[in-house]
């Protein structure tokens, strides 16, 4: 990432800036799905599901910052996170179709 001279290229910048995007972005996306799927699916009364699944998606952000900072590619770093979110969709909405 840096260059001869020690200053950081214009490359690396992109590429921070990059990991913040979907870090940022991608981080409160898989915590809300996290949070919908947990709330739904925990064998917890309604408000009490809610806030346990509140609780596990603030953990979860803090774990998607990590991953895509420390992920070796920006482009693999993206494509775990959209799986994860697919992953944490798909399994949203069959739980939303056995809901009553």
């Amino acid at each position: 990432m840096a260059a001869r001279g020690g200053s950081i290229t214009l490359r690396g910048r992109l590429s921070v800036a990059g990991r913040v995007v979907l870090t940022a972005g991608g981080g409160y996306g898989l915590a809300a799905l996290a949070a919908a799927l947990l709330s739904l699916t925990l064998p917890l009364a309604r408000s009490e599901a809610v806030a346990a699944a509140t609780l596990v998606s603030f953990l979860l952000m803090p774990a998607v910052a990590i991953l895509v900072f420390a992920m070796r590619s920006l482009r693999r770093a993206s494509a775990t996170v959209a799986g994860a979110a697919l992953v944490l969709g798909a399994l949203l909405w069959l739980a939303m179709r056995g809901a009553p």
